[in-house]
C-alpha cells in the first residue's frame, strides 16, 4: 500500500479506475486481483463526481496521512499540486450529518496546505498557480442564497452564517498567504486571476457573513496592491456596484467593506487628483448619503470623503454642498451623523475654503440648533467645543454671528430641555465674547424686532376681534333680533 500511495502521486485522473480497484479490494469488495474489477466501479460512476471519486480513493490510501512537508523537498510540490485538486471537492454542509469523516479529512488538509504556504519555500512553481486559483474558485464562487426574509433589516435582524465556513475559512486563509508569499509573482497569476475572477469576488460580498465579506476585503486589497493592470477595472467595477445600490435595490451587505477598501486606495492617488475620481467622489460618494441604511456604512464612507479633502482641499465646496442638499428632513438619527461627519470635515477645512460656504453652512446649522429633537440639538451645539471650529467662527464672527443669533437667544428662552438651553447660553456667553459690540446691536435688533412683531400680533388680534363683532351684529340684524 505504501508503493500504491507513493504511485499515486504520479496518476493522473485516467488512472482513476486503478485506485478504484484498488480501493475496493483493501475493503474486501473485489476478491478478484485482476485490474478488471474496475469496470464494477465504472458502473457506480454516475452516481458520484470524478472530484469525488478521486477524493475518496485518496482519503483511503492514506494520502491525506503523508503531509507535503514530510516528503522529500523534490517531490513536495506534486503532492502540493495533488493535494490541491482533491480540496477541489465541496460538501454540502446543509446536510449536517454526511460525509462527515471526508470533511474532517478536507478541513485537516487544508490547515495543512496553510501552514505549507506560510512556511515553506520553493514550492509555488509555475503549475501551482492555475491549481490555486481553480481550488479557491471551486470552494468560494456560488450562488448566494436570498434573504430568508424579503424585509430583512441588517440593523436589526441576525444575518445568516454561512454553513461551510470551516471550510471556506482555511480557503480564503490559504489564498491570502499565496497572494502574500514572497514568492509571489503577479506576472505569472495575472493569467489566472483576470477580471472574471474580481468580477465573481466582488459579487460574494453582497454575502449576509460578516466574517466571510473581512475576508473578501483583504483578499481584494491584497489583489489591488499586486495587480496594477486591475486597479482601474476595480474602481470601476464598485463604482456599479454603488450607483446599483443608490438608485435601484438599495441593498447589498458589503457597502462598508469595499468602502474601508477605498479608503486605502483614495490615500494613495497620486496628485494632482484625475477627473475621474473628482466625479466618483461627487458623483457616487456623495449620493450614498441618500440611502436609508446609511448607519451601517456611514463611518467609512466619511473616512473616504476626508481623505479626498485632504488630498485636495478645493474639493471641500461641492462635498459640503452636497450634503446640504441631501440633508435629511425627516430622520434625527441621519442628521445626527450628517453633523457628525461635517465636524469631521471642518476639522481639516482651510480657511480660505471655509468662507465659500459659510453662509450655508450656518443656516442649516442654526435650523438643526432650533431642532425640537434635543439629540439634533445637542450635536450641533458641541461645535462650540472644537477648538479649530471655534477659531473659524471667531474670525468670521461678524457673517456667523447674524446667521445664529436669532435662533440661539429663542431657544435660551423657549426651549423644552433644560440641557440644550445651559448649552445655548454657552454659546452665547463665547459670541459675546468674540465680539461684543456686534452681540450687543444684533441684541437691540432682535429685541426692538421681537417688540414690532408683539405690536403686530396684538394690532392682529383686535382686528380679528373688530371683524368677529361687525359678523356677530350683521347676523343678529339679519335675523331680526336687533332693527337696522
Amino acid at each position: 500500500w505504501l508503493c500504491v500511495r507513493k504511485q499515486f502521486l504520479r496518476l493522473g485522473k485516467t488512472n482513476v479506475k486503478f485506485l478504484s480497484c484498488c480501493l475496493m479490494k483493501k475493503n474486501n469488495k473485489i476478491k478478484s486481483n485482476s485490474l478488471h474489477c474496475s469496470d464494477l466501479f465504472l458502473h457506480h460512476l454516475t452516481d458520484f463526481s470524478l472530484s469525488l471519486c478521486v477524493f475518496v480513493c485518496l482519503l483511503f490510501l492514506g494520502a491525506f496521512d503523508l503531509c507535503v512537508a514530510d516528503v522529500p523537498a523534490p517531490e513536495q510540490p506534486e503532492l502540493f499540486l495533488k493535494k490541491l485538486q482533491q480540496c477541489c471537492t465541496v460538501f454540502d454542509f446543509m446536510d449536517t450529518l454526511s460525509d462527515l469523516k471526508m470533511k474532517e479529512y478536507k478541513r485537516s488538509t487544508l490547515n495543512e496546505l496553510v501552514d505549507y504556504v506560510t512556511v515553506s519555500r520553493g514550492y509555488l512553481t509555475e503549475q501551482a498557480y492555475p491549481e490555486v486559483v481553480k481550488m479557491v474558485s471551486h470552494n468560494i464562487f456560488r450562488t448566494l442564497p436570498p434573504s430568508d426574509s424579503n424585509e430583512f433589516d441588517p440593523e436589526e435582524d441576525e444575518p445568516t452564517l454561512e454553513a461551510s465556513w470551516p471550510h471556506l475559512q482555511l480557503v480564503y486563509e490559504f489564498f491570502i498567504r499565496f497572494l502574500e508569499s514572497q514568492e509571489f509573482q503577479p506576472s505569472i497569476a495575472k493569467k489566472y486571476i483576470d477580471q472574471k475572477f474580481v468580477l465573481q469576488l466582488l459579487e460574494l460580498f453582497d454575502s449576509e457573513d460578516p466574517r466571510e465579506r473581512d475576508y473578501l476585503k483583504t483578499v481584494l486589497h491584497r489583489i489591488y496592491g499586486k495587480f496594477l493592470g486591475l486597479r482601474a477595472f476595480i474602481r470601476k467595477q464598485i463604482n456599479n456596484i454603488f450607483l446599483r445600490f443608490v438608485y435601484e435595490t438599495e441593498h447589498f451587505n458589503g457597502v462598508a467593506e469595499l468602502l474601508e477598501i477605498l479608503g486605502s486606495i483614495i490615500n494613495g492617488f497620486a496628485l494632482p487628483l484625475k477627473a475621474e475620481h473628482k466625479q466618483f467622489l461627487v458623483k457616487v460618494l456623495i449620493p450614498l448619503h441618500t440611502v436609508r441604511s446609511l448607519s451601517l456604512f456611514h463611518a467609512q464612507l466619511a473616512y473616504c470623503i476626508v481623505q479626498f479633502l485632504e488630498k485636495d482641499p478645493t474639493l471641500t465646496e461641492p462635498v459640503i454642498r452636497g450634503l446640504l442638499k441631501f440633508w435629511p428632513k425627516t430622520c434625527s438619527q441621519k442628521e445626527v451623523m450628517f453633523l457628525g461627519e461635517l465636524e469631521e470635515i471642518l476639522d481639516v477645512i482651510e480657511p480660505t475654503q471655509f468662507v465659500k460656504i459659510q453662509e450655508p453652512l450656518f443656516k442649516q446649522i442654526s435650523r438643526c440648533v432650533s431642532s425640537p429633537h434635543f439629540q439634533v440639538a445637542e450635536r450641533a451645539l458641541y461645535y462650540w467645543n472644537n477648538e479649530y471650529i471655534m477659531s473659524l467662527i471667531e474670525e468670521n464672527s461678524s457673517v456667523i454671528l447674524p446667521i445664529m443669533f436669532a435662533s440661539l437667544y429663542r431657544i435660551s428662552k423657549e426651549h423644552w430641555n433644560p440641557a440644550i438651553v445651559a448649552l445655548v447660553y454657552n454659546v452665547l456667553k463665547a459670541f459675546m465674547e468674540m465680539n461684543s459690540t456686534l452681540f450687543d446691536e444684533l441684541t437691540a435688533t432682535y429685541k426692538s424686532d421681537r417688540q414690532r412683531e408683539k405690536k403686530k400680533e396684538k394690532e392682529r388680534e383686535e382686528l380679528w376681534k373688530k371683524l368677529e363683532d361687525l359678523e356677530l351684529k350683521r347676523g343678529l340684524r339679519r335675523d331680526g333680533i336687533i332693527p337696522t
